[in-house]
């Protein structure tokens, strides 16, 4: 009886699957393919390399995003600049003409980004996913949030402004105007320079190596985007203006040096390609190139962060 149920156990499904896995370890361990951390030189194991990582895949992908998003970042940096100068200078007492203009830019940038995010994305239900729920440790989540807000209080500034332009004022309007000028300050201030925290924040090499630097130099780039739309609108002899646009010029200026001073692997896809110097003169039709100079730059910062990162992961 003994006899038999030792049989019995040696033929067991659990044995057979024992066997079956000490067999598998042997094929595996006699197969010139199966993964050794140090093999021998000359044997045919994969060999990983920063292009082309393991069998032939990199070991970091591109950016996936295209052409809308560099310019997503180029219109919400200048709207949401625009839409601090316009608050500001509402506080403040300033020109009535140039809040109202600020406000403009802060209204039609809160509806281009949004328009530019989602036609990256491919569908709108896709944005609204990204809104049914809240991630502090998530950058992208809070970008989101943070262009509701700002799209949300840019819009109802505009639209107060245009009641009382056409209808008077009254106290519910004036509600709904300082109610979304606070809005579209308090979150226009983060959506100016959040996209810089975004890229910051992946594991592309030139975008991680200047996380530190990033935010703040989105900042400075969209505000001298807002300064350029603003000069150009006829308000070129506003010293306030003039004065954060040549701050705005002087910051990039010294962020630009700064990078081509360093001297990283990382970096080097920031130093190669076109860069054009201008040269700000107090003439008005000089005034104007320098106001398009700075809208441009503003724009091209933004596709030159892009282009660099594909650049930097194959590295």
């Amino acid at each position: 009886m003994s006899d038999l149920v030792s049989v019995g156990n040696a033929d067991s499904p659990a044995l057979r699957r024992e066997r079956n896995l000490e067999e598998i370890r042997r094929r595996a361990e006699m197969s010139s393919t199966s993964p050794i951390v140090n093999p021998p030189a000359g044997e045919p194991f994969p060999q990983a390399n920063a292009e082309n990582g393991y069998y032939g895949i990199p070991l970091l992908k591109r950016p996936p995003w295209t052409w809308e998003i560099p310019l997503y970042f180029f219109v919400g940096g200048a709207a949401a600049s625009a839409a601090v100068i316009g608050a500001v200078a509402s506080y403040t007492g300033a020109d009535r003409e140039l809040v109202r203009h600020a406000r403009w830019i802060a209204a039609a940038g809160s509806v281009i980004s949004p328009a530019l995010l989602i036609a990256d994305l491919g569908r709108p239900e896709r944005f609204l996913a990204m809104l049914r729920v809240f991630k502090p440790q998530s950058p992208m989540s809070v970008g989101v949030w943070t262009l509701l807000g700002f799209s949300s209080g840019a819009a109802a500034t505009v639209f107060a402004d245009f009641l009382i332009q056409r209808y008077g004022e009254s106290l519910p309007v004036r509600v709904l105007e300082n109610a979304g000028q606070a809005a579209s300050l308090a979150f226009g201030l983060p959506f100016s320079n959040y996209t810089g925290v975004l890229i910051g924040a992946t594991a592309v090499p030139v975008w991680n190596r200047s996380a530190g630097e990033l935010p703040l130099h989105f900042a400075a780039s969209g505000l001298g985007a807002a300064v350029g739309i603003l000069e150009l609108m006829g308000h070129r002899k506003n010293r306030a203006l003039q004065s954060l646009g040549i701050g705005a010029a002087v910051f990039e200026t010294w962020q630009g040096l700064r990078i081509e001073c360093r001297s990283h692997e990382d970096l080097e896809p920031l130093k190669h390609g076109v860069r054009l110097f201008e040269k700000k003169e107090r003439s008005d039709s000089l005034h104007r190139w320098a106001s398009w100079s700075s809208i441009a730059g503003s724009l091209i910062t933004r596709y030159a962060w892009m282009r660099a990162g594909r650049q930097s992961v194959q590295r």
